[in-house]
């Protein structure tokens, strides 16, 4: 709870400018285990600018929350800018937001599947007209520290974005 706490005034001014232009967010979590979306969602009526989203932590939860055909990550690894951005592009068509947001990582203290070191994350965004990564190396083990950062560096980007597209 001390992180959603440290986070709210940040998940604030990306309210305020989401629902000053009256656009949207869609939200893809990974690594972080629903933190982003925990996050903005301490805004009192998220209503305002959050469609929903979910936590892609399996290949079932992806083919379920982004319905795009198994070609579509053909020669892709996980946690990779290119593979953050077809989440967060996914995420936003699939609920039709204006803003997507994504992360991909490995938070630690168990082996990654892809063999991604601990302490790795690539954040994500896609905008109308604006789309970024973000890249965080922890070089740490620590799965709950590592959560946090990921989540930090997902929120500066998102952040970043609006206010360069304003």
């Amino acid at each position: 709870m001390d992180l959603l706490r440290e986070l709210n005034p940040q998940a604030v001014r990306i309210a305020d400018m989401l629902k000053a232009r009256g656009e949207m967010i869609a939200v893809a979590d990974g690594a972080t285990g629903g933190l982003i979306a925990a996050t903005l969602l301490t805004v009192p009526g998220a209503l305002k600018f959050y469609v929903g989203g979910g936590i892609v932590y399996s290949f079932k939860a992806r083919d379920v929350l982004f319905d795009l055909p198994r070609g579509a990550y053909e020669g892709m690894r996980s946690v990779t800018e290119e593979y953050a951005l077809l989440q967060a592009r996914a995420i936003r068509e699939r609920l039709g937001a204006d803003w997507g947001i994504a992360e991909s990582g490995s938070a630690g203290s168990s082996k990654h599947p892809m063999g991604v070191a601990s302490g790795r994350s690539i954040a994500a965004i896609a905008g109308p007209q604006s789309e970024k990564t973000a890249i965080t190396e922890t070089a740490s083990d620590d799965r709950i520290s590592n959560m946090a950062a990921f989540t930090r560096n997902a929120l500066n980007l998102l952040e970043s974005a609006l206010s360069q597209s304003a």
